[in-house]
Parts: C-alpha cells; sequence; structure tokens
C-alpha cells in the first residue's frame, strides 16, 4: 500500500498524524509542492528592469533558495513528527495540478482542510484543496488541522 501524505505550511501535522494512525505498514511519500510563480516573476523582473549583467543580485535566486530550506525545514519535521521512514517527493507548479499528478497510483492520498476553519462547510477547502478531493485518481482522506467545528456551524439548507 502507498500513502501520499501532501505537506503544506500550518496543515502538515494533522496529515503526518493521520497517516501515522491509520497506514502502519504502508509505503510513506511525504509530498510538497512549490510555487515557482514568485521567483519567476522576480527572475523576470529583475533582468527586464533592473539587473542585466549582475546576476549575483537577482532576488529570484534568493527566493529560490529560501523556498527550498522551507521544504527541507518541513519534510524534516514531517519526518520525525511521522517517526518512521518515508520518501520525500518535491515537485514545483501548481499544486493542485502536481498533486493530483502525484497521486496518480496511490491507495491514499491524506490532505488537510485549508480554508475557513471556523465552521462546518465548503468554504473550510481552499481552491487548490478542493481541487485535490474532485480530481484525485485514488481515495483522500481529509483531515481537520484543528478540532472540526460543531454542528452548529453546519451552514442552512439552501431555500428553494
Amino acid at each position: 500500500m502507498s500513502v501520499i501524505i501532501w505537506i503544506t505550511e500550518g496543515t502538515w501535522p494533522a496529515c503526518v498524524d493521520a497517516a501515522r494512525e491509520r497506514a502502519e505498514t504502508a509505503d510513506l511519500v511525504l509530498l510538497h509542492v512549490t510555487d515557482d510563480a514568485l521567483p519567476e516573476a522576480a527572475h523576470s523582473a529583475f533582468a527586464g528592469l533592473l539587473g542585466r549583467g549582475r546576476p549575483e543580485r537577482d532576488p529570484g535566486t534568493r527566493l529560490e533558495d529560501l523556498s527550498r530550506a522551507a521544504a527541507d525545514d518541513l519534510f524534516t519535521a514531517a519526518e520525525r513528527r511521522l517517526g518512521r521512514p518515508a520518501r520525500r517527493l518535491t515537485l514545483h507548479g501548481r499544486a493542485e495540478q502536481q498533486v493530483v499528478r502525484a497521486a496518480d497510483g496511490a491507495d491514499l492520498l491524506v490532505c488537510a482542510r485549508d480554508g475557513d476553519r471556523t465552521y462546518l462547510g465548503p468554504r473550510s477547502l481552499g481552491p487548490a484543496t478542493r481541487f485535490v478531493v474532485d480530481h484525485a485518481p485514488c481515495p483522500v482522506l481529509l483531515v481537520w488541522p484543528d478540532a472540526a467545528p460543531g454542528l452548529g456551524t453546519l451552514p442552512p439548507p439552501p431555500h428553494h
């Protein structure tokens, strides 16, 4: 059994805990996706406006370095919390697209709600997670990163 654990800043502990509790004998993959849009924009701005001939001052390179270091720190913390070996998978691009592609052939994908967590309802999923839940080619375990809100927060039924 292979289980992919999508780790993102802010919600990764719940995903790791859920996988640790439910997939004791599975092959685990920690997945982190980096969106390269910001470093690419910085590279372009620097090359187009400021930095011809001075590549050592390119802020896009610094952003890439910071992003790589943050992902490494996230992997290290997740591995420590998991308490067992897991393969690291780092992808680049639009998170929702990369996560769906990575889940192809997996037995389970673990991810967390990343929207408004103050009440039950559809807005508890951000756009990327909603896309993943709708399009994943495998079963998805969707966890609350904190305690789930009470049933009193359910939205009312639609008025017809």
